[in-house]
């Protein structure tokens, strides 16, 4: 690949946002392992949340933000992109997304943690908008490249070359339609690829979140902080037919109440907001309520709000649990929780620099110090944009390099695979011991089980990879693994329970809230 002033892995909200927000004279290039569409940005359902009305403020929304946090957020991060949110907002509706109006402006919604109305939404779908238009604008500029089909393998960094330098170079990519390695120079890279949710059996995540960025950032010798805090959305639509499928916290918003098969409302008893607790609180509960009775999902009732309500504000699921025998205006919704975004991640400052020089992270794949424990709902897609226009102007001001020769990919001493099967077993054995032992409540002994497993996966994988040509669903396993190892390691240094991690071992939550910080 040409050598180019921005490398951005990934294409999804951060990335385009960044792409964006860079000046036409910089040559970019996108690389996305599958079509640029496939990222959870274009899945999600809610919105975006910003002060946008009167009655409103950044006061009220870094305080929501801080108490769905449980205490570990970064003030100065929190302050930082909440009063940078309407600048934000507006960036995006210069590019052209239609956010949902009334009469009387923005037609605005509340999720669970949230004290005010404040998330902009585009009907159900608002993820699928914004990235449909921001995409669109991206296919109009000459001086962005698009790669698809392109995994990134490795970052290519100042300490392989031997030059003494803690800088990044460039990375190493596949091609999974030729199936050969490609390398790839650039002036400055970033990371937007995402967040790590198929580590675990049950996710709401698409296909594509194997937590590469993460994984390749900790190899390159970067730290990463808070992998323990794993968000399970509380309400998964639970059907054998339905991967992956999202009931958005915005149904909660309207007036939604979760039940037990005999109609019973169990959310009261757990936190006197009900429904509209923050999404760990909901998630724990529901939990409880399934373990306690046996069951295998419980239910989302929406069917007292009237049907013409129901459809125009949420189109997509209506029509996504028709398809399905669910007609959502009179029957509830079978639902179960399943892990749907990474808190923690690849150590940021507020311009998205990393530990290492010209390395970037934006979007999930980051830790910024915003979310804390528990994200709040609708914090994520503005992070992305924040952070996308942040680490721009960051970028712009840096002078550039002479770059040097790259070494090319060594396959002289690996061979075909003989057995994918093992790729596909190792898989399934991760992501079933990291929901078995790792999941929504945890103890000492399920994650020293979990660790013991990881490091035996560990080691096969590293041999497998060794000796075999790589592939797109081995860089994954080895990513996934990776990962699985920085959560479980993050999981074991928390004496307590907090946000996310509840440890049965550790029932209360210590007076000082320290990040849960790993250095290679």
């Amino acid at each position: 690949m040409t050598p180019c002033d921005i490398l951005i892995i990934g294409s999804g909200l951060a990335a385009n946002t960044l792409a964006l927000s860079l000046p036409t004279h910089l040559n970019i290039h996108i690389l996305t392992k599958k079509a640029r569409q496939d990222s959870s940005s274009q899945w999600a359902q809610g919105g975006v949340a910003a002060v946008q009305s009167p009655d409103d403020d950044f006061a009220s929304h870094i305080r929501d933000t801080e108490i769905a946090g449980a205490g570990l957020c970064n003030p100065d991060t929190v302050r930082h992109v909440v009063e940078h949110g309407p600048a934000a907002m507006q960036w995006l509706m210069d590019q052209g997304v239609s956010f949902d109006r009334q009469a009387d402006g923005f037609h605005l919604t509340r999720e669970g943690g949230h004290s005010h109305r404040r998330i902009l939404h585009a009907a159900d779908a608002s993820g699928h908008a914004i990235q449909e238009t921001l995409s669109a604008l991206i296919a109009t500029r000459p001086n962005i490249t698009v790669h698809e089909n392109i995994i990134a393998l490795d970052l290519i960094t100042g300490t392989q070359l031997g030059n003494g330098t803690s800088r990044v170079y460039g990375a190493y990519a596949l091609d999974t339609r030729s199936g050969h390695v490609q390398t790839c120079p650039a002036q400055s890279v970033v990371l937007a690829t995402g967040g790590a949710g198929k580590a675990f059996l049950y996710t709401t995540n698409p296909d594509t979140a194997t937590g590469d960025g993460i994984a390749m950032a900790w190899r390159a010798g970067c730290r990463v902080a808070n992998m323990e805090f794993t968000q399970f959305h509380p309400t998964c639509l639970y059907h054998p037919h339905a991967k992956s499928f999202l009931i958005s916290e915005a149904m909660r918003g309207e007036g939604a109440v979760l039940r037990l098969p005999d109609g019973t409302r169990f959310m009261p008893e757990f936190d006197e907001r009900a429904e509209l607790a923050p999404r760990d609180i909901v998630a724990r509960a529901i939990d409880r309520e399934m373990k306690r009775r046996g069951l295998d999902c419980v239910y989302l009732d929406i069917t007292h709000k009237p049907a013409r309500f129901i459809v125009e504000h949420f189109p997509n699921i209506y029509a996504r649990c028709k398809e399905l025998g669910i007609d959502i205006t009179q029957d509830w919704i079978p639902v179960a929780p399943a892990a749907h975004y990474t808190c923690g991640g690849i150590m940021v400052d507020t311009h998205g620099c990393t530990d290492l020089e010209g390395l970037y992270a934006i979007g999930e794949t980051s830790h910024t110090g915003l979310h804390g424990a528990n994200r709040l709902a609708s914090n994520s897609l503005l992070e992305c944009v924040v952070y996308g226009r942040s680490a721009a102007e960051h970028i712009v001001a840096q002078a550039p390099i002479a770059l040097p020769a790259l070494p090319t990919w060594d396959e002289s001493r690996v061979t075909d695979a003989d057995e994918e099967i093992v790729i596909a077993h190792n898989w399934h054995e991760l992501r079933r011991s990291m929901w078995d032992y790792v999941g929504i409540v945890r103890t000492d002994k399920r994650l020293a089980r979990a660790a013991h497993r990881i490091r035996l996966l560990t080691d096969e994988i590293h041999e497998y990879y060794s000796n075999f040509r790589v592939t797109n669903d081995l860089i994954e396993l080895r990513n996934l693994v990776c990962v699985a190892d920085l959560i479980v390691r993050c999981a074991q240094m928390r004496k307590e329970s907090r946000g996310l991690h509840t440890s049965n071992d550790y029932p209360d939550r210590l007076p000082e809230a320290k990040d849960s910080v790993l250095t290679p």
